[in-house]
C-alpha cells in the first residue's frame, strides 16, 4: 500500500491501512511468517474492516491491499455478494462452470 495513502485517511482507518500493508507484505512471502502471527494480522484487519465505515476513504485502502479487499468482500458477501469482483471475470468462469456441469452429466 502506498504509504502516501495513510496520511489521507481519517485516523481511524490508519490503522487499517498499516495492517492491511502488512497483511498483503505477509502474503507475498508467505514461508517468511509463522501461522499465528498470519492469523493475528488477517484477524486485526477483519475486525477494522467490520467496523470501518464505508465511503470513499475505505474504497481507498480496499483499492491499495488485494488482501484486504479479499477480507471485506467474504464480510460482506451475505449482504452483497462479490462486491468487488469484477463482472467481466465472473461471467465467462460462471459460463465454463455450467458448461463443465453439462458436459459431466452427460457422461
Amino acid at each position: 500500500m502506498a504509504s502516501h495513502l495513510r496520511p489521507s485517511l481519517p485516523p481511524g482507518l490508519q490503522t487499517l491501512a498499516a495492517l492491511a500493508n502488512l497483511l498483503d507484505r505477509l502474503e507475498r512471502q508467505p514461508r517468511r511468517v509463522g501461522a499465528d502471527q498470519y492469523r493475528d494480522v488477517a484477524a486485526g484487519v477483519t475486525r477494522l474492516l467490520a467496523e470501518a465505515e464505508p465511503g470513499p476513504a475505505l474504497d481507498a485502502v480496499l483499492q491499495a491491499s488485494p488482501a484486504a479487499a479479499e477480507l471485506y468482500e467474504n464480510l460482506q458477501y451475505v449482504h452483497a455478494g462479490l462486491v468487488r469482483s469484477p463482472l467481466e471475470s465472473a461471467l465467462p468462469a460462471e459460463e465454463a462452470a455450467r458448461s463443465l456441469l453439462r458436459k459431466a452429466a452427460a457422461h
